[in-house]
């Protein structure tokens, strides 16, 4: 693994910055930049004490119970819901800040200790419990185990202080959470929330998945989460990668970063956008106050002492004058026309009589246009055969005409047309007349109206005021809603997720490098361990950085980790496990704690062939590996037909394990 300089130098480089900008960027975001090798985090348990009540009719009354447990493998066999799986939970009680469920009989215990050693740490979990709740806690740490087996409370005589109390479950879960976590040598799991918005930190109960084997159809091959990756870093870290945690920081933060820099930035356009429009808005109204203070600016010009009562009188009077001028005209128009269509039909006569001698013979009768009856008009044709063939307009009757004194008929018919004339040109006259005087009328109703709406205009003080008060303000807020600039950039961030983007690469490349040489080993220990444990047919496995593991078995077959069965799926995670073990003592890296808790492989579709062979060999591997399994069974022959005695802890077939 490079050292720190280096990695700083190597990130300057590939981010072309300084290398005094990568460490404020890295100091800031509270980032070591590099990991000093992890502590050894194995962790032991060496005894658990569970006291309290039992109620029922099975062996009711109190009880003491403890169990001892010394490295390699120990099975816990008793018959079926007699406690076997209530001790794992216990432990992971102690060891995770909560168990993974609660059994039942959990209800009867009053008092539950734990003495572990965790990373080199002699230490003693001591819960009082009262209706499956904690009470009161304390965890001490002492100078060996011996020291502390015997005590609930510090002796500081002895070196027995205390490392925390809490006096309720959630409170125990928070502050023993933290203490694996610094005990260990472990850093948050931290990975992007929904929609990237924030981080999420998985701590110690992440972890202990690894610990305690989930349910063989769980999809994960690598703890109890299958989401957020989990699986991916807990392979990282246990295999110690370098910087495994460092590097899922980075990304993380470099990822955070680079999505508020996008929302802050569609952020301020929008709101440019919408000022924008605010002001337009603004504006438009502005203009529209304006025209109407101007309107009414000049309405009001110099009358504003004129009666407006006197005013609207005066229009009233001539509105009511060039009314009746109106009506005199159009009685003169009428006569007008009369008189002209007068004058037109003598001239026509006239002419008739001139032309015609029937004409002149009926020129002193009727001279009607319609029928004296029905009042229905003379058609046309019927003058005209008057004239061509003799036939009366009215009865249609022959005339006959003997034309006497033609000259004094034309004469009289002349004399009529003069009338008519004079007449004609008497009625213009009085019509030019009248209606020159009614445009001087009407030219005074305008101006009457006008001063009336000046004088209203002037009148209007208080709409005037409001106008020029809506002006005001309308120019008020355009004054203080200024237009936005477009979004400025950040240095200081641009410069922070350019050196976290380019931490994340070089930490990548390191990880690949790391990985090719560790993950070949570890494939081979894994397809190694999967046969002894009973996987007759696998042939290989190929794990990657994200623990996704494909399965090469019967011929050639490829399948993935979640296609197995579930006897399989146990087998390989167990397998998993002991691989790592194994890679990192021939590595010489920091691993997994060591500590394996398995309930009932049995149950997960393992035959009686098998789960002897499952246990031999687990047997084997923890010996060899200085690994402490734990597992539950209630097979009693199988259990003593694989293991000795002293790897037992049993009761008798029906009675509780504690």
């Amino acid at each position: 693994m490079a050292d720190e300089t280096a990695l700083e130098t190597r990130i300057a480089a590939r981010a072309k910055v300084g290398v005094d900008d990568v460490r404020s960027v890295f100091e800031a975001q509270g980032i070591p930049l590099g990991v000093p090798p992890a502590r050894p985090r194995s962790l032991r348990i060496h005894r658990l004490r569970v006291a309290g009540v039992r109620t029922g009719t099975l062996e009711p009354g109190p009880f003491n119970t403890p169990f001892e447990f010394e490295e390699g493998l120990t099975a816990l066999v008793a018959s079926n819901l007699r406690g076997k799986s209530s001790v794992l939970e216990l432990v992971t009680w102690c060891l995770r800040g909560t168990p993974r469920e609660k059994s039942g009989a959990i209800h009867w215990l009053s008092e539950v200790d734990l003495d572990a050693t965790v990373a080199g740490q002699a230490m003693a979990f001591r819960l009082n419990l009262q209706n499956e709740e904690i009470t009161s806690a304390i965890v001490l740490s002492g100078p060996d185990q011996q020291t502390l087996a015997t005590l609930r409370s510090p002796d500081p005589a002895q070196g027995v202080l205390p490392m925390f109390r809490a006096a309720s479950s959630e409170s125990y879960a928070q502050q023993v959470q933290a203490l694996m976590m610094q005990w260990m040598d472990l850093q948050p799991l931290v990975s992007a929330g929904q929609k990237g918005t924030t981080a999420v930190a998985h701590g110690w109960p992440a972890y202990y998945g690894a610990l305690y084997m989930p349910g063989a159809r769980s999809p994960a091959l690598l703890g109890d989460v299958a989401m957020s990756g989990l699986p991916g870093r807990l392979l990282q870290v246990f295999l110690d990668l370098p910087s495994a945690a460092v590097l899922a920081k980075v990304k993380t933060q470099a990822a955070l970063m680079s999505t508020a820099r996008k929302r802050r930035q569609s952020a301020a356009i929008e709101a440019q956008t919408e000022r924008a429009e605010q002001r337009r808005q603004l504006e438009v109204d502005l203009a529209t106050a304006q025209a109407r203070l101007e309107q009414l600016t000049q309405a009001a010009g110099g009358l504003e002492h004129e009666s407006l009562a006197d005013l609207a009188a005066a229009t009233m009077r001539s509105s009511s004058v060039v009314a009746n001028s109106q009506e005199s005209c159009d009685e003169l128009m009428r006569l007008h026309r009369q008189a002209k269509a007068q004058r037109q039909r003598d001239e026509k006569l006239l002419n008739d009589v001139r032309e015609s001698g029937i004409a002149r013979r009926l020129f002193h009768g009727l001279d009607p246009t319609t029928c004296p009856r029905c009042d229905q008009g003379f058609a046309a044709e019927r003058r005209q055969l008057e004239v061509q063939e003799h036939s009366c307009a009215v009865c249609a009757r022959p005339v006959q005409s003997d034309d006497e004194a033609p000259e004094d008929v034309v004469a009289e018919a002349e004399e009529r047309v003069k009338t008519g004339r004079e007449a004609e040109r008497l009625v213009r006259e009085a019509l030019e007349q009248a209606e020159t005087e009614l445009a001087h009328l009407s030219q005074d109703l305008r101006a009457a109206q006008d001063r009336l709406r000046q004088a209203d205009a002037a009148a209007r003080v208080p709409e005037y005021a409001k106008a020029r008060e809506e002006v005001l303000r309308l120019e008020g807020a355009l004054s203080v809603l200024p237009e936005l600039a477009p979004s400025a950039p950040d240095p200081d961030e641009d410069l922070a997720i350019k050196v976290l983007r380019a931490g994340t690469k070089t930490l990548e490349d390191d990880h690949d490098r790391e990985a090719a040489r560790l993950f070949a080993d570890l494939n081979e220990e894994i397809s190694d361990l999967g046969r002894k444990f009973g996987f007759a047919g696998l042939e290989s496995v190929s794990i990657d950085r994200a623990a996704h593991l494909t399965v090469t078995s019967d011929g050639g077959h490829e399948r993935s980790f979640t296609d197995q069965v579930p006897g399989e799926r146990l087998r390989l995670r167990i397998a998993v496990i002991v691989a790592l073990l194994r890679v990192g003592a021939a590595h010489q890296v920091s691993t997994h704690p060591g500590l394996l808790l398995i309930d009932s492989p049995k149950a997960e579709e393992i035959q009686d062939v098998d789960f002897r062979l499952l246990l031999d060999e687990l047997k084997t591997v923890a010996e060899a590996n200085h690994l402490q399994v734990l597992v539950t069974t209630a097979d009693f022959d199988l259990a003593h037909a694989a293991l000795p005695s002293d790897s037992i802890i049993e009761v008798a077939v029906g009675k509780p394990l504690w």
